[in-house]
């Protein structure tokens, strides 16, 4: 599973794999992955199942709930039953409605990063126990290093794209107006600035029309 897991082509499907391969990994009936963003905001990147991806929703809409903790603790959070846990007098009613009654979610991170939580859901109260905390966690530190790896490789692929684009400006404008290397990025460096637009995006319409932005 780690071995496939980092065979994945792009973060979405390493997403995908983690909570399918999560299901088959552990007890658990069903799995969502939410992850952290810049500013503390958390998403819902996946889930087994729509009733999931409700709960994990949930979670980040009433601002309670076992992923919220593990992102805030630092640890893993075990619930027996959602419908009697009164850590969450809002969030663990709905979900037992949504028919999970157990979860355990457990944190991915690196040395120096929260990621996001696995969430694993039981339909039965009860379900989960210290072996599957030890299990649960064995996992998400391969799918943690999957998905780190699968967001850096998007990173540079984005940033070798960008480069790429930012190139062929230089050099339509280097044509265009007679300018060196230097120069020419200079002038996309200070359109980007003066109007609030990512250099990319100005590399990519300066290419798109053959001038510049607001050139009539």
């Amino acid at each position: 599973m780690a071995l496939a897991l980092h065979d994945e082509p792009d973060v979405e499907q390493t997403l995908d794999r983690v909570v399918e391969y999560a299901r088959a990994a552990t007890v658990c009936d069903e799995a969502g992955l939410m992850l952290v963003h810049g500013g503390g905001r958390i998403e819902t990147a996946a889930a087994t199942d729509p009733w999931v991806h409700k709960a994990d929703e949930l979670q980040n809409d009433i601002g309670e709930g076992p992923g919220r903790l593990v992102v805030e603790s630092r640890t893993s959070v075990l619930v027996d039953d959602t419908a009697a846990d009164p850590r969450w007098p809002t969030w663990g009613p709905r979900a037992a409605e949504f028919g999970l009654r157990s979860v355990l979610s457990v944190r991915l991170h690196t040395a120096h990063t929260t990621l996001g939580t696995l969430n694993l859901y039981g339909r039965r109260a009860g379900m989960f126990d210290d072996d599957d905390i030890d299990v649960a966690q064995i996992f998400a530190r391969h799918a943690s290093i999957a998905l780190a790896s699968a967001r850096e490789e998007d990173g540079l692929r984005e940033a070798i794209g960008a480069r790429h684009l930012i190139g062929l400006a230089q050099g339509m404008l280097m044509e265009r107006y007679g300018l060196d290397a230097d120069r020419a990025f200079a002038v996309l460096r200070r359109y980007s600035r003066n109007t609030n637009v990512k250099l990319r995006a100005v590399a990519e319409r300066v290419i798109a029309t053959g001038r510049l932005p607001d050139e009539p």
